[in-house]
């Protein structure tokens, strides 16, 4: 005997009682692994979190959620076979299927967020540790009034690496010059040793932050980016370091005093120069955030531009 198929109601197609649209509704907190390949490397496993969203027009009472995981894992089964090379093209290719199943929406957003260890090696005692750094993607899809599909898509990373500050350590530079004078000095000596051994400053633990726009034909290096956020503070920083290394990183770090502000600054500088092979409208966001340790607050900076605008400043 055949048992006859109930058709359940769809709930979600519902009006609403209060029929306003929605900008983003969807799922958050959702955990995958994802395997990304490299050229003749073994590729990186990601445990990755992703928040995905569509919107909802103020005719419909819900979205069908249980169709975000459908699309997410529909993809990763499918890098399986075809290899994963960039989050930011994996997170678009979901953000595309989702607007494919929820018909009724116009935009689907996909934001991913993953841990990527990375490996060091420390300046003195050339002692080998990791590195844990944060990165992410980001995909929009919209829907255009013809059914075509647009994408935009951003990639980038946040490193954690120590700042010193100059301000703190200029006043701390003039009481030295002061004292060694009391000591019968002469300047010119005074001047040679304070060039060598930098004085005392108050350091910080600072966070930098990039996200560059990109597009399916000019790609960006997650490794490229964060090299360039480390090389924009202070001094890295390290799991491990052994006295000799302990001592040449805040050497370093004193060398290299920088505020909050140097640190966006330079980070402008070096995406301009890096990857200057990109196009001119391509969206640059730069954060920098100092956890200061004589101040109960934080100090931020940050810059919006395209890349056109930051080589126009640049005079490039």
């Amino acid at each position: 005997m055949d048992i006859p198929l109930i058709h359940l109601p769809d709930v979600q197609a519902n009006k609403p009682d209060i029929p306003i649209t929605l900008s983003r509704v969807g799922v958050t907190g959702v955990k995958k692994l994802i395997e990304v390949s490299r050229v003749e490397k073994r590729p990186i496993i990601l445990i990755s979190n992703f928040k995905i969203f569509v919107d909802l027009p103020s005719d419909r009472k819900g979205a069908n959620l249980s169709r975000n995981f459908e699309a997410i894992d529909e993809v990763i089964e499918e890098s399986i076979t075809s290899p994963v090379w960039e989050i930011e093209e994996l997170c678009s290719e979901v953000a595309r299927r989702l607007l494919r199943r929820h018909e009724y929406a116009t935009q689907a957003e996909v934001i991913m967020n993953s841990e990527y260890i990375v490996k060091r090696t420390t300046p003195v005692n050339k002692v080998k540790c990791q590195q844990v750094v944060d990165i992410f993607a980001e995909a929009t899809a919209k829907r255009k009034k013809n059914g075509n599909i647009s994408i935009k898509k951003m990639v980038g990373a946040e490193v954690i690496g120590i700042t010193a500050c100059p301000c703190a350590q200029e006043i701390s530079r003039d009481k030295a010059i002061e004292e060694l004078k009391k000591l019968n000095v002469d300047i010119e000596t005074i001047y040679k040793f304070l060039n060598v051994v930098p004085t005392v400053t108050h350091n910080q633990r600072g966070r930098g932050i990039i996200t560059i726009e990109v597009s399916s034909v000019n790609k960006v290096s997650i490794d490229r980016i964060i090299k360039i956020i480390e090389g924009s503070m202070s001094s890295n920083i390290y799991e491990l370091l052994k006295r000799n290394d302990e001592a040449q990183l805040v050497e370093t770090a004193h060398k290299n005093p920088k505020f909050v502000e140097d640190c966006v600054r330079t980070m402008a500088k070096k995406i301009v120069n890096e990857f200057s092979y990109l196009p001119d409208d391509s969206i640059i966001t730069i954060k920098q955030i100092n956890e200061e340790s004589i101040h109960t607050h934080n100090a931020f900076a940050e810059r919006i531009a395209t890349l056109g605008e930051l080589k126009e400043e640049l005079n490039l």
